[in-house]
């Protein structure tokens, strides 16, 4: 068995949201709808076929709270069939104004239902950072992840992520995104493209985000393909 299968028996396969870099701002009264997921690139056996994907809905209740609702979560670990995994309820808190101190900060704070048996439920945590200078934006997460429930680990798991795109319009935005789980010792980055095209005569608009990042190390993916879509609207 790879190195990399054992680390997938280990820790349990990547989700879908494990590539996404979120943002600490909340719209007040603004409803998403969102799809998005990832599939590798890689022929080796650990890694060859496996791919996830999410829906989810959500709606911003005041200025300061998204709570989001994960109605489907499905993967297909390398080498098996697919299957669902169960819901997950998402809660995005802004903590400050943008621009009122040097980087805008929120946090994130979940928790997830599994349908498979003999796997645990989950909550997740942590700080959500973002800073614009120009045409540039960063964005940085710091993600806590505990089994919680029958036959929960008690172990916490820990991963990073960062995302830096520089807005030639609204709707392209390249950039480059990093992602770091140090529990599977997996590093990998590299470039994206997202955008925003609003919805002529709507308050509506489309959100995209494309790319693909590589393994730095071995026991990461090749590569990783990744794919986000989601509708906006008031």
């Amino acid at each position: 068995m790879g190195v990399g299968a054992i680390l997938l028996v280990a820790t349990g396969v990547v989700q879908a949201d494990d590539f996404i870099v979120y943002s600490p701002h909340v719209l007040a009264t603004q409803s998403e709808i969102e799809l998005r997921g990832y599939g590798y690139g890689d022929p080796r056996a650990d890694f060859n076929g496996g791919n996830a994907a999410e829906l989810s809905v959500s709606h911003a209740f005041t200025d300061w709270w998204k709570p989001e609702i994960y109605l489907t979560r499905y993967e297909k670990e390398p080498g098996s069939g697919g299957r669902l995994l169960g819901y997950e309820f998402e809660n995005t808190f802004q903590f400050t104004q943008p621009g009122e101190y040097w980087a805008d900060f929120g946090f994130l704070a979940s928790y997830e239902h599994q349908i498979v048996a003999g796997k645990p439920d989950a909550v997740e945590f942590g700080p959500l950072v973002e800073k614009t200078v120009g045409r540039f934006t960063h964005r940085f997460n710091a993600i806590w992840e505990k089994q919680v429930g029958a036959g929960a680990g008690g172990k916490y798991e820990f991963r990073y992520s960062y995302s830096g795109t520089y807005a030639v319009s609204a709707a392209f935005r390249p950039g480059i995104e990093a992602y770091a789980r140090p529990a599977d010792d997996a590093y990998q980055a590299g470039p994206i493209v997202a955008g925003e095209w609003h919805v002529p005569g709507t308050t509506s608009s489309l959100e995209y985000r494309f790319g693909v990042v590589l393994g730095l190390n071995a026991a990461a993916p090749r590569r990783t393909w990744l794919t986000q879509v989601e509708y906006e609207f008031f």
